[in-house]
């Protein structure tokens, strides 16, 4: 059974700092691109933060550059997202996503999590 588990969400105020992790079962981690995704209130779901399952590049929204850094540790199956500086505007239910491409049929095989929130506030 496939399971990603966030957890670290909470209210923080603004400045403040935050480290969200999530834990993965129930597939071949390393296998897989992992990604946080965010959805503000009365908005859509958007795209944080990306590692490849080489843990190479990143990829980061514009708007967490420089404040946010997605890690991996693929011996623990777990993904985290340390969040610096934050803002009220990262006020948002957080989302872990576990990707990759099928071999067969095309496409991509994607898992998510529960999501875990964040509220940012004084």
């Amino acid at each position: 059974q496939v399971q990603l588990v966030e957890s670290g969400g909470g209210l923080v105020q603004p400045g403040g700092s935050l480290r969200l992790s999530c834990a993965a079962s129930g597939f071949t981690f390393s296998m897989y691109l992992m990604s946080w995704y965010r959805q503000p209130p009365g908005k859509e779901r958007e795209l944080v933060a990306a590692m490849p399952s080489s843990g190479g590049s990143t990829n980061y929204a514009d708007s967490v550059k420089g404040r946010f850094t997605i890690s991996r540790d693929n011996a623990k199956n777990t993904v985290y997202l340390q969040m610096n500086s934050l803002k009220a505007e990262d006020t948002a239910v957080y989302y872990c996503n576990a990707a990759r491409r099928r071999t067969v049929g095309g496409g991509w095989q994607n898992y998510w999590g529960q999501g875990t929130q964040v509220t940012v506030s004084s």
